[in-house]
């Protein structure tokens, strides 16, 4: 026999009938207290979206072509006043290409240039390698020291004395031009001269 089941409006049940008790409410004071806390991650969520950067698109072969080669194809500067100081000798940067240490012939005239007023001038020389952003911190200072060390080996080649050159690496920790992409990377993978 079934036993009809009897609703109590005070506490939202129904008591009674075949199934037991049957809870009958739908929004309890335990849900309201959620709402604070959705509205607070939902503010959270919108204000990270709103600060992320958008990415740079780029046109291959055009911007990467010209930037890169009108670095590539400047000639050395080399700034000279009357006093002949060390420190206005001006040496353009040496680009490598991606993960690689090699001395590009391009840059052979650069650094032909930069023997001789090395050794005219008797002057000494940071070699600063650099490398863009991929790979690990620990690879990057490794290949940046790498870059560093084939100029030197370069330069004493042409006659440069070792006790002349002192090489550092960077890494990626001092790029040349912020951001990513290829563009960027040409330009961040590179060995730059401190002449003191």
């Amino acid at each position: 026999m079934r036993r009809p089941a009897v609703f109590d409006a005070q506490s939202g049940a129904r008591r009674g009938g075949n199934d037991g008790i049957m809870i009958q409410r739908t929004f309890t004071s335990t849900n309201i207290r959620w709402i604070p806390i959705f509205l607070a991650a939902l503010l959270a969520f919108t204000a990270g979206c709103a600060s992320t950067p958008e990415p740079v698109d780029e046109e291959p072969g055009e911007a990467v072509d010209s930037e890169f080669n009108d670095a590539a194809n400047q000639a050395p500067e080399v700034v000279e006043d009357t006093n002949v100081s060390n420190s206005s000798l001006k040496i353009a940067p040496v680009y490598f290409d991606f993960d690689r240490s090699e001395i590009r012939s391009e840059f052979e005239p650069i650094l032909g240039s930069a023997a001789r007023d090395l050794k005219d001038r008797n002057a000494t020389v940071v070699i600063e390698g650099h490398t863009d952003e991929r790979g690990s911190a620990d690879y990057n200072v490794a290949l940046g020291e790498r870059r560093a060390g084939a100029v030197r080996k370069y330069l004493y080649n042409l006659g440069v004395p070792m006790g002349q050159m002192t090489i550092v690496s960077y890494g990626e920790a001092q790029p040349a031009v912020s951001g990513t992409g290829e563009t960027a990377w040409q330009l961040n993978r590179r060995a730059e001269f401190r002449v003191r």
